[in-house]
């Protein structure tokens, strides 16, 4: 695990005890880079699209993104806004909000 954990492909949980350790298919620069490319490819910078949209829609079935954990998609989105090329609105739920 630690090894995971070195290369950047997983996280402890618990960093103190280290028994559980999220192993990540893709980390979260490489995810922010992929919904970047993909926004790029299909138009949709500067058009705001739901996270729900970015985990589940029929636009992005096949990419590295798509059914990805929640808190890890948020991360790259939060990637992609501290770079300045998004911004994340709150929806009425975390599945509407909204990222432009």
């Amino acid at each position: 695990m630690a090894d995971f954990v070195k290369s950047g492909h997983g996280e402890w949980e618990d960093p103190v005890v280290k028994t559980r350790c999220r192993i990540l298919w893709r980390r979260p620069e490489q995810l922010a880079s992929d919904v970047y490319d993909w926004a790029e490819a299909n138009g949709m910078v500067n058009r705001v699209c739901t996270l729900y949209e970015l985990h589940s829609g029929e636009d992005i079935n096949g990419m590295s993104f798509e059914g990805a954990d929640e808190e890890l998609l948020r991360r790259a989105i939060g990637i992609l806004e501290e770079q300045g090329k998004c911004r994340l609105f709150q929806g009425e739920t975390s599945s509407e909000d909204g990222i432009k």
